[in-house]
């Protein structure tokens, strides 16, 4: 058992851990959307027009922020007008990025906007550069969000909705590095000041312009788009980063099937989050020292080989404890540098990558990384808090810390999120609070007897929350974690639970 001194003092209060840290991504791609997230109204699963009312609830419980869509690199072969209109009367083409199958566009603008109703987060859209044109881009917003007389306003009362929408987030491509049309940074700019110029606010909605940011560690992308771009026309600027075990992407290794070591391998390149973090803020600060410009990581999460008898192009995958640490860690990073990390974006919501949520006919499953983000939605709003702690290390990986850590408050609650990253030693914490009057604590779980442990249909919930002891004594919390474990600790300055 390792013994771990932590301390936990208070932050800055004008920093906030903003709630889209804890955004997804839902595509067009395999079964996220058809099957996953909608089953269309006639379906015999329960629904509510078409969107299923499990994976809806679901959403709500770990208070879903923000939720991207159409892709991805769909996105950069979508055309909206493609999506709106009677479904029977939609044209049907080609997804040419994910398997050469049939889009039949049943699930389109109306239905996405009705879904983050329903769910209560803000949209996410992701508009076509790549093989898109500035009118239509320009088109899309006065059809989602003006509320006067025109024809694309009327279209959309034609088509079922009276009011305008609010939109915020808007990503200007996608990936235009590589399958979004294979551009160089500079070209992209230009690109980009050019269609962010015709993505108008109308009335009282005023959108946050992202532009497409670097592919994982190519800081020269960052470097020229911060000075190309006035920060008064890019609100945000985006990261893509897959952690692939093996570091090789045609042989990335299985979810499942692996050894311990490629477990720690695993952590590891995660953990590389962290320079990509430090790097690309780092440029930014350079340009823009107050942080006008948002990094928005709206790509993030384990990329393993997809399951065997699966469609490849669909990129199934299952999600074990591996995972749930995993995305603990970098969640715990995006804390961390949460005054300049705006927004990240978990690839994907629903049965493809690193999904929370797996489906097979009328079934639902919630996946280890699911209960992660139940566990740590206390942390969104909250100002994070400083942390310090021993330097731990692993004993089977030296060369990775043995706990990863975040801490914040909101109001009269302080909430605290660790890791225990080891597979083979306890460890024991003892945490010393400054400047919180904590009068008392409790503590959840996500633990299984392997990291290997994954929920599936015939075994649901094999990974699940459970309570944990806990003992708070004046300022100082006392917590055991066993291996491969991921806790919250909810620490309250009156006697409420």
């Amino acid at each position: 058992m390792k013994h771990i001194n932590l301390r936990i003092q208070p932050g800055n209060p004008q920093t906030r851990i903003a709630p889209e840290l804890y955004g997804h991504f839902s595509e067009h791609l395999g079964r996220c959307i058809y099957q996953g997230i909608y089953v269309g109204p006639d379906s015999p699963i329960p629904n509510t027009d078409g969107v299923r009312n499990d994976v809806i609830e679901a959403f709500r419980q770990i208070r879903m922020p923000v939720l991207r869509w159409p892709g991805g690199c769909f996105s950069d072969d979508y055309h909206w007008r493609d999506g709106i209109g009677a479904p029977e009367l939609r044209p049907k083409r080609v997804n040419a990025f994910w398997g050469a199958v049939t889009e039949t566009n049943a699930f389109g603008t109306h239905e996405f906007f009705t879904l983050c109703e329903q769910i209560g987060c803000q949209p996410y859209l992701a508009v076509n550069v790549g093989s898109g044109t500035v009118r239509e881009v320009s088109d899309w917003i006065e059809y989602l969000t003006y509320d006067g007389d025109s024809d694309l306003a009327n279209l959309r009362r034609k088509n079922g909705r009276e009011q305008p929408w609010k939109l915020k987030y808007v990503g200007i491509g996608n990936e235009n590095w590589g399958g979004g049309g294979n551009m160089r940074p500079e070209y992209y700019a230009d690109e980009f000041r050019r269609y962010q110029t015709y993505c108008r606010d109308y009335g009282g909605n005023q959108l946050y312009k992202i532009a497409c940011g670097a592919n994982g560690d190519d800081y020269r992308w960052t470097d020229v788009l911060m000075a190309s771009v006035p920060t008064a026309l890019m609100q945000g600027l985006s990261l893509h980063y897959y952690t692939v075990p093996s570091g090789i992407w045609e042989k990335k290794g299985s979810a499942t099937d692996f050894t311990d070591s490629e477990y720690y391998e695993t952590v590891a390149r995660a953990g590389f989050m962290e320079t990509l973090l430090q790097r690309h803020t780092g440029i930014m600060d350079k340009y823009d020292p107050d942080c006008k410009t948002g990094l928005i990581v709206d790509e993030w999460g384990n990329w393993y080989d997809p399951a065997e008898g699966e469609n490849p192009a669909f990129l199934f995958q299952q999600s074990t404890m591996r995972d749930a640490v995993t995305a603990a860690c970098t969640l715990n990073l995006f804390h961390r540098y949460s005054r300049r990390v705006r927004m990240a974006n978990l690839a994907q919501a629903v049965n493809v990558l690193q999904a929370i949520l797996l489906t097979e006919g009328a079934a639902l499953l919630k996946t280890p990384t699911y209960h992660v983000f139940d566990l740590y939605k206390g942390h969104q709003g909250g100002i994070p808090a400083k942390i310090t702690c021993d330097d731990a290390r692993t004993n089977a990986a030296p060369q990775l810390p043995l706990l990863s850590c975040s801490a914040s408050v909101s109001g009269n609650t302080l909430t605290l999120t660790a890791v225990n990253c080891a597979l083979d030693e306890d460890a024991e914490l003892a945490v010393s609070i400054e400047g919180f009057a904590g009068k008392h604590a409790s503590a959840q779980i996500l633990f299984a007897d392997s990291c290997r442990a994954a929920n599936t249909f015939d075994a649901p919930e094999i990974v699940r929350l459970q309570e944990h002891p806990v003992r708070l004594e004046g300022s100082l919390l006392h917590l055991t974690l066993p291996p491969c474990a991921v806790a919250a600790v909810t620490v309250c300055a009156d006697s409420s639970v």
